[in-house]
């Protein structure tokens, strides 16, 4: 199925905050609270999903290739999507996100 890729300005549905359009991908989060919305499905910017519930950031990863990867959880569906951090993105928020995760136990 062909689709057309939007990237597109948004005013958070979350805390309100406009978000302008990305020059080199698709935003699919707020640059400030970090929340996305359930709007993709199968890729950035495909806006396939039919569920459109807000999506809080639950954890952070840094990807040696891709940088900072955002992890949204829906809180409807509860399907988790990660994204790539923008570099206007809130830097602080991320890192107290990634410092909130706690280390995986072992056995």
């Amino acid at each position: 199925m062909a689709f057309t890729v939007l990237n597109t300005t948004f005013t958070c549905s979350n805390c309100g905050e406009f978000n302008p359009e990305l020059a080199v991908s698709c935003r699919n989060h707020c640059r400030k609270c970090l929340y996305s919305m359930h709007l993709d499905e199968c890729s950035p910017g495909d806006r396939q999903s039919d569920c459109r519930a807000l999506m809080p950031p639950v954890r952070v990863d840094h990807d040696g290739k891709k940088g900072w990867m955002i992890y949204h959880k829906c809180q409807k569906c509860g399907k988790i999507i990660p994204n790539k951090s923008a570099e206007d993105d809130n830097f602080d928020l991320i890192i107290e996100l990634s410092s909130d995760q706690t280390p995986p136990k072992t056995a």
